[in-house]
This record gives C-alpha cells, structure tokens and sequence, in this order.
C-alpha cells in the first residue's frame, strides 16, 4: 500500500506540479584530440562527441517513457576548448564552436557546453585566443555554450580577464543584436566553477573527470510550492522540515533516471544536482516558493533569509537521497526563466541590487539579467567583479549571465523564448566604475583562502 501511495504521489507531482527533470548531460573528455592541425583536431572532437553520444538522446526518451518522467533536455558538456585548441597554431577557435554545433547537432541534443577558459590565475595563449572568440563562436553556432571562469577562494580575482569580458559580452550582444542579443544568454562569467555541472550555459568536463560520465539535473519548484501550501501559517522549522522531505522525493526521482541511463549508456554516473531549475511556466517558479514562505513579493524586506532557508532544506533532503550529489545544487534565481521573478521585477520589488544580495545565499548569481543595451561594459564588468567577490569570500559558485540587449532601455521588455523566457529590462546604476575596472591585475585571494 505504502508503495502504491508512492507511485500516486509522483504520478501527481508529474501530471500537476511541474516535477520534470531538466537534463541528462554526458560530460566527455577531448584531452586526446589535441593536435597541431587544428583541422586534424576538430575532426577528432567530431568523431568523439558522435560516438560517445550518439544514444543519449534515444536513451533519455526510452526512460521518459518507461517511467513517465518529462526530461526536457539532453545534453552534452566537454573539456574546456582553450586547453584542446590551445596545441594547435590556430589564431582563433570560431571553428571549434562550429564544429560542436555540428556535432550537437548530428547527435540530437540541445546544447553543448565547455567553450571555455578557466583563467582564475591568468591568461594562457588557449585562453587568450577563446575569450577573444565568444563574439563571433556565439554568433555563428546555434548550441554552443561558453563559460569563462575568472576568480577562485584559492587563486583570487583576475581582473584583467574581467575587464576583457565587459567588452566582450557588449561584442556578443552586438553579433546577436538581430535575436534580441541572444548570444549573451549561451554566456555565463563564473568564480569558482565547478567541473560537474550539468546546467548550462556553465557546463563543462573538468580535466580531472573520466572519459565519459552521466550527470543529472533534477527540477521541481511546483512540487516544493505544493508542498508547502500545506503547512501555511506553520513554524519556519516546519516550512525547512516541509522542503527537506520534498527535495529528498525529488532527488530519488533524479537518481532513478541517472541510475538507468548510466546503464542503458554503459558509462559511469557522475552526480545529481539537486538545483531547483524553474521555467517561465506558471507554478515552476522560486519566487513564487518564496512567496509561499511568507513573502508579499520576491525582492521586499526578508526575501534573502527566505532564500537561504529554501535552499538550504534542498540541499539537506537532496543528499539523503543520493550518494553522488554535486554541480550547483540548490535554488536558481534567474529572472527570465522564472515568471515569478519577472512578475516582481516589474512590480519594482526586485532590483539587480537585492539579487546580488541574494546570490550569497543561493545557487550561482545574477542569472538571465537583461539591461540597457548602452550599458557600458565597464559597468558590466564591474557587475561581474561584485558577484566575483561574493564567490570567493565565500566560497561558493557565482556567475553572471547578463544580457544587455542591443536597442532596448528600461521599460522594454524581451522575449527570449522557450525556457529562456522573457525579461523585463532592468535598472543599472548610472555612475561610472571604470576607474577601477582600468586597473586590471589580480585581486589578492582571501585571507582565509591559505588552509593547507
């Protein structure tokens, strides 16, 4: 009987609360298609990527459908470009980008990450000629994603690569300004990355993974807003004790899948990130959990405690559930995917300001943020260096996906599309950062960094 109600339960949470599971993603290392023929090179990245993955996308529909769970994306994640082109004489990796997107393509899924550099501690002649190449590889690719990581609690801040980033995301937008500067939305600024997540626009293969792994993304903010109008008026321990039970029902639904794919696929299962992912949907949405909470908009006075209670119990039933729990983990806060959070944007109860407060206590940071097109990329950059910093004194993930959209001002609004969704253009402070950002160099790591 107790197994029946179980079967009834997540029957439910699929069919009326948005349970789904946001992606497969098969993480493949290329460190053995290095060459110098880049031609030689890419072609080996080809073969690669379309054999390794040329069931994921199959395989994934056979578990939808066995078990009647929603996976909405397939898709793949690869060692970082700047350390496989690099061997090559190449002047710039806009060919590497194609040949992904090719390769994507041919296997069937939606995205491929790892057009990447990681530069915490500074510029090699690889990352050099990929940062330099975002623009132009965004521009011309349909799938690829880019993700450049630029600070660490170890290595500190590298603000030289900052400020080249301010510029080249204004040059991503420009390239893309006929798609709403869509490009901007496949690039994500990191400090702290880690090597196993399976969200894009950030995925990619650490150097230190194996050959081949499966990671799986869960989702389920639907289920957690259910579950939660349940105990209304309830004790805060309640409400964490509410989410924990949750989160722990949806992760054993993210580990069934992973289990079986990593054996239909015959490759390793790597983790579960147990990052709560909504959707422009309505009901798949964290501002509206924290709303649930006790809030009468995301963003007003209490909306940062809120969120360090929600993700928090994720994370505390999440690994109950899983041996192999990693990525992110946690609650995402993206304003364009989440239609409560553009609800309260345009409401005027949420600020680019309140959101980096709330980055300190959540999953990665200012996520699908859409600003003036004529912000300057000082200004961007300097965004970029504040969320930095809340990554490495505190050692946690932060990134920056920000889009300033070529022709649009505050007031406008933009639709992205799909689970990309629709962002209301938001206010950025109008004085000046690039002082400060023209001094380049290397921000010193923190004092509590030095543990040995």
């Amino acid at each position: 009987m107790s197994q029946f109600n179980n079967i009834l339960e997540t029957i439910k949470m699929i069919d009326k609360e948005k349970l789904d599971i946001r992606t497969i993603t098969m993480g493949i290392s290329l460190l053995d298609c290095c060459d110098k023929d880049g031609e030689v090179a890419r072609q080996k990245i080809y073969n690669k990527i379309t054999t390794y993955a040329k069931d994921l996308v199959q395989v994934g529909e056979i578990i939808e459908e066995k078990y009647g769970i929603p996976i909405i994306n397939k898709r793949i994640s690869v060692t970082p470009i700047s350390i496989v082109a690099q061997s090559s004489n190449d002047s710039d990796y806009v060919a590497y980008a194609q040949t992904l997107d090719e390769a994507a393509k041919a296997v069937g899924v939606n995205f491929i990450g790892g057009f990447s550099a990681l530069v915490q501690r500074g510029y090699t002649k690889g990352d050099k000629i990929l940062i330099d190449s975002i623009p132009k590889a965004l521009a011309t690719t349909e799938r690829v994603c880019a993700s450049v990581n630029v600070g660490s609690t170890k290595a500190g801040i590298n603000m030289d690569a900052i400020k080249d980033l301010g510029q080249i995301i204004k040059e991503t937008a420009l390239e893309t300004k006929d798609q709403n500067s869509i490009g901007c939305a496949k690039l994500v600024v990191f400090s702290n990355a880690v090597e196993d997540n399976p969200f894009m626009a950030g995925a990619f293969h650490g150097v230190t993974g194996p050959e081949c792994v499966i990671h799986v993304g869960i989702s389920g903010p639907g289920v957690v807003k259910v579950a939660l109008e349940k105990v209304k008026g309830a004790p805060i321990d309640i409400v964490s004790d509410t989410i924990k039970k949750t989160a722990f029902k949806i992760t054993r639904v993210g580990q069934l899948v992973a289990t079986e794919a990593s054996e239909l696929l015959g490759v390793p299962f790597g983790i579960i990130d147990l990052s709560l992912a909504p959707t422009p949907a309505v009901g798949d949405s964290v501002a509206r959990i924290l709303e649930e909470i006790g809030l009468e908009h995301c963003g007003c006075h209490g909306t940062t405690a809120t969120l360090a209670l929600l993700n928090d119990a994720v994370k505390k039933g999440g690994i109950m559930a899983s041996s192999h729990v990693g990525g992110l983990s946690g609650a995402f806060v993206p304003v364009s995917e989440d239609e409560g959070m553009i609800a309260a944007v345009e409401a005027g109860a949420l600020s680019i300001d309140k959101l980096e407060a709330m980055t300190c206590v959540c999953s990665v940071g200012l996520d699908m943020i859409a600003v003036p097109g004529d912000t300057p990329a000082s200004t961007i950059s300097a965004i970029i260096a504040d969320e930095a910093a809340i990554g490495v004194i505190n050692n946690k993930t932060t990134g920056v996906r920000i889009i300033p959209v070529v022709g649009k001002q505050l007031g406008d609004s933009v639709e992205f599309g799909g689970l990309l969704g629709r962002a209301p253009i938001m206010k950025v402070n109008s004085y000046s950062s690039e002082c400060f950002i023209n001094r380049g160099g290397r921000m010193p790591a923190p004092v509590h960094s030095f543990k040995n």
